[in-house]
């Protein structure tokens, strides 16, 4: 049966192909994507396509973008949508602005006596509700192996998470998942790092210290180890790892598709962010929610944004 969207789809991919050259290249610089199928790996060279043909991307002076590098970020935000269908999971932006290197941003917050501080920030990665992706461009090109670090998993993880109101660790769950065992698992994972930190500001945890910010960068960083250091999130979270049913041998990560992580067993060293609020400037900012979580919403930033 004909369709527009379909008719709109192949259109698009026609005007804009890929060469298996092209797309082979890009592959070579994406270790983590070596578990795919050839089924999946065409999937993801058409969503690429697609993606790069609805999102605008804004290099900054001193980015230089061409097909490859395009293709490059695309990858990297379409991995997380395998399986799951057309459904516009990445609705609600049309840009991402990207910056050489970190870049600052202006943040604030009202402590309890009501004095409003305000800071420039400098981050590699922001995500606002209706408004723009943000990244820093060498944290793009650091993204894409089995390190536990990815910039663009990380913060595309914080736009699906908003598709349920303010970003708060509760992103759309698949069908067969229950909310209480999804915040269960994830409310004592996120306690028990927090627990840790608390012993030992200077912890080696398993996994990056930021994730004990709040529950939607403890969301973010877990997808990021999902795909890219699965082994590591398995060790110390394995309940997170396994929140979710597993069908046809595939793990499923709520927010994301069916995919099958490759296992691999090598020391993984964490790349955090020159832009993390240290543990004890954390532990002093205000919390203005308590509910981990919950179905209700909760609000971790005065600005309404997330930033890495």
């Amino acid at each position: 049966m004909w369709s527009l969207s379909n008719w709109r789809r192949r259109r698009t991919l026609a005007k804009h192909p890929v060469t298996e050259e092209t797309w082979q290249r890009v592959r070579h610089q994406l270790s983590f994507l070596d578990g795919i199928s050839a089924e999946e790996d065409q999937w993801l060279r058409e969503a690429c396509v697609l993606f790069l043909h609805d999102k605008h991307l804004t290099a900054l002076p001193g980015v230089e973008l061409h097909q490859e590098q395009r293709l490059l970020l695309a990858a990297q935000a379409q991995l997380p949508l395998m399986h799951l269908g057309e459904l516009n999971w990445y609705q609600g932006f049309h840009e991402i602005v990207l910056y050489p290197d970190d870049f600052l941003s202006p943040q604030r917050y009202r402590d309890a006596s009501g004095i409003e501080h305000e800071w420039d920030g400098e981050h590699s990665g922001e995500a606002w509700p209706q408004g723009p992706i943000i990244l820093a461009w060498d944290g793009v090109l650091a993204s894409g192996g089995w390190e536990g670090y990815n910039l663009v998993i990380h913060e595309l993880a914080h736009k699906l998470d908003m598709l349920n109101g303010d970003a708060n660790g509760l992103p759309p769950l698949h069908a067969d998942m229950r909310v209480s065992d999804w915040a269960d698992a994830m409310q004592q994972a996120f306690d028990d790092l927090d627990r840790q930190l608390d012993q030992n500001p200077d912890a080696e945890t398993l996994i990056d210290p930021y994730a004990a910010e709040n529950p939607a960068e403890f969301f973010a960083v877990t997808s990021e180890y999902f795909f890219s250091a699965p082994d590591l999130l398995h060790q110390a979270y394995p309940r997170c790892m396994n929140s979710s049913k597993r069908s046809t041998a595939r793990t499923r990560w709520p927010g994301c598709g069916n995919f099958r992580p490759k296992i691999r067993s090598i020391r993984r060293h964490t790349k955090v962010s020159t832009t993390l609020v240290t543990w004890h400037q954390r532990s002093n900012m205000p919390i203005i929610a308590a509910t981990f979580w919950s179905i209700r919403p909760v609000i971790w930033s005065t600005n309404g944004g997330t930033a890495q």
